[in-house]
């Protein structure tokens, strides 16, 4: 998100930005991206087109705002009970909703309209988010586990290259193996000073 959406939560804000990301996510369903404009998602929306343009600036910048928020995650990881079978099914999990139609629409559109960077960091952080309950739930099993930034660098930095410049063959089989090889380089137990 920019500035300027962070700087208004709640109120007045908190309803516009909620039908308006509704207006978009409807017409994006109905007519797709193409027929997209502000003047179509402000009607939509019941508002004027230059509210639209005042807080996110132009159509881009308002579909990478709705494409971050349907990025993000809706539960916490699943405890499928040990280190290696959390990670495994997060990463098969995460691969294959960014691999979807929508979730490379919405990767696409998050990070076009991000002149700043913020949005891809909030995607970003979504990730080590999810990692880092899987970590502390590990932790607190007495398994050994790698830090957030080792799990993130060895599971999503690759997958997500792959989703953006080499998609062709990649399926859960891949998702495994990145977890697999991070087991096998002997990363797991390696922690930083500041994540005990």
């Amino acid at each position: 998100m920019s500035s300027k959406q962070r700087a208004r939560p709640g109120g007045r804000s908190a309803r516009v930005q909620a039908s308006v990301h509704a207006a978009v996510r409807e017409l994006l369903e109905e007519r797709g991206r193409e027929a997209l404009t502000v003047p179509l998602v402000a009607q939509r929306a019941g508002v004027t087109p230059s509210t639209i343009y005042r807080r996110w600036g132009n159509l881009l910048e308002l579909l990478s705002d709705v494409a971050v928020e349907r990025l993000r995650p809706d539960t916490e990881p699943e405890d499928h009970g040990d280190l290696r079978s959390d990670l495994t099914a997060w990463a098969e999990q995460f691969l294959d909703e960014m691999m979807s139609v929508s979730g490379r629409a919405y990767i696409r559109d998050a990070l076009l309209g991000d002149p700043d960077g913020s949005n891809a960091g909030q995607c970003s952080a979504y990730a080590a988010e999810q990692l880092r309950v899987i970590l502390a739930r590990a932790t607190d099993r007495e398994e050994n586990a790698p830090d957030v930034e080792t799990a993130m660098d060895h599971i999503v930095a690759p997958m997500m290259y792959r989703i953006l410049f080499r998609p062709a063959g990649l399926d859960a089989a891949y998702a495994r193996r990145l977890v697999t090889e991070l087991f096998g380089a002997g990363l797991v137990g390696v922690r930083g000073e500041g994540d005990q």
